[in-house]
């Protein structure tokens, strides 16, 4: 009698939406990682670490950060916005957004040798970390409840970050 061999099935696109992150968890795991680059930053200053450190960590935060905005604004808050009843929390989260996007833009235009680069670094994370908590505290939840296909939403915020990515010349982390 013949031994047949089965063949792997081709992935379905409910398996797929299984292995991508949907868009809250895609989220999460950015404010996750830029969280973390602040805390590296913190201890970089407090170790006296060099300049060109600093700068090359910053210049990765305020990527990051950018191309988050961006995914944010383009796809997720419009989304929110008509599924989850979300108004005045999209619209302190884009205000947010701009004091935050300020920051990036005088960051980037200073060298860390100036006397308020930290300082600015600083102020950056504490405004990240605000918004961030507040969205997972708040505007998460809501978009949860509101039955959101959040896995398609995460394929298009997915795709969208690589894109960004690619165009500002940085990889995307696996």
């Amino acid at each position: 009698m013949p031994t047949t061999t089965k063949k792997p099935a081709a992935k379905t696109p409910a398996a797929k939406a299984k292995t991508t992150p949907d868009a809250v968890q895609l989220l999460t795991a950015d404010h996750k990682e830029v969280k973390k680059l602040f805390k590296d930053y913190e201890k970089l200053v407090k170790a006296d670490g060099g300049e060109a450190e600093k700068q090359a960590l910053a210049e990765h935060i305020c990527l990051l950060l950018t191309v988050h905005t961006k995914i944010e604004e383009e796809i997720f808050y419009p989304a929110a916005g008509q599924a989850a009843k979300a108004e005045d929390l999209l619209k302190e989260a884009v205000v947010e957004h701009a004091s935050a996007k300020d920051l990036i833009a005088q960051i980037q235009d200073m060298e860390p040798s100036e006397d308020l680069y930290d300082a600015k670094v600083t102020v950056l994370g504490e405004y990240i970390d605000h918004h961030a908590t507040e969205e997972e505290e708040e505007l998460f939840p809501k978009v949860k409840r509101a039955h959101l296909d959040l896995h398609q939403l995460g394929d298009a915020m997915a795709s969208r970050k690589e894109e960004l990515m690619s165009e500002l010349g940085a990889e995307v982390a696996a």
